[in-house]
């Protein structure tokens, strides 16, 4: 329902489990350690350079809980997902967020994305991943 898609459960949960079965996605959940239950995820895909020959990410999904917001979970996402990436070699991660989603441009502003383009309605971020 988030920048105003429908919402259909059915098609969203098979979407995602063939991007996992064909290892094209790569999820990070953020747990309560009080409860066990999720409060967060980031969702992560690769973007391939056959000119660089490298595998860099997409971060194309970041959502916390509305009750979990303003604890620092959605920058720990972010951060593990960086740290997965780098690891893995890649140079950098990118994400877009709607121009009109200030509380998201702050957070990955605030980590170091830096904007790179935009479009009327998304702005494109890129951190370069240092080695």
């Amino acid at each position: 329902m988030f920048y105003n898609q429908f919402s259909d459960i059915g098609m969203a949960k098979a979407f995602i489990d063939e991007r996992l079965q064909h290892n094209e996605s790569i999820i990070f959940l953020a747990v309560d350690q009080d409860t066990e239950q999720p409060v967060g995820f980031t969702q992560l895909y690769p973007k391939y350079s056959s000119v660089r020959l490298i595998k860099n990410w997409i971060l194309n999904d970041l959502y916390v809980n509305e009750a979990y917001r303003k604890q620092g979970i959605g920058e720990k996402l972010i951060k593990t997902a960086m740290d997965f990436a780098k690891a893995n070699g890649s140079t950098f991660v990118q994400l877009e967020t709607a121009v009109d989603n200030y509380t998201a441009q702050h957070l990955y502003e605030n980590i170091g994305f830096v904007k790179q383009a935009n479009d009327e309605d998304f702005f494109l971020y890129k951190i370069v991943l240092n080695s």
